[in-house]
């Protein structure tokens, strides 16, 4: 089993950054594909980043050039880069691993944390 924890959410004005944390523990994720999704209040869950084990990376369009997701082996987590935060990335930000790939849709990975708030007001 892999646990996943989120942290590093917030409140930030437009234009602010934050570093997302995803603290993988239980098992070593260096081989797992990870990604990061969203879901703002009255919407669905989408898609921001992810990231393969031998760290290709993907973006959905909204964040490209902005949000940077990448992996430190040695500690076990994944991070997610936020730069120029605008109001409509106001939402929960979850974490999740898959032992096979990574991709964009949220129900083919396996483990998932419980997220973390990002708030950005204008």
């Amino acid at each position: 089993q892999v646990q996943l924890v989120e942290s590093g959410g917030g409140l930030v004005q437009a234009g602010g950054s934050l570093r997302l944390s995803c603290a993988a523990s239980g098992r070593t994720v260096s081989n797992y594909g990870m990604g990061w999704f969203r879901q703002a209040p009255g919407k669905e869950r989408e898609f921001v980043a992810s990231i393969s084990w031998s760290r290709s990376t993907d973006y959905a369009d909204s964040v490209k050039g902005r949000f940077t997701i990448s992996r430190d082996n040695a500690k076990n987590t994944v991070y997610l880069q936020m730069n120029s935060l605008k109001p409509e990335d106001t939402a929960v930000y979850y974490c999740a691993a898959d032992p096979r790939a990574y991709g964009r849709t949220w129900n083919l990975y396996d483990y998932y944390g419980q997220g973390t708030q990002v708030t950005v007001s204008s």
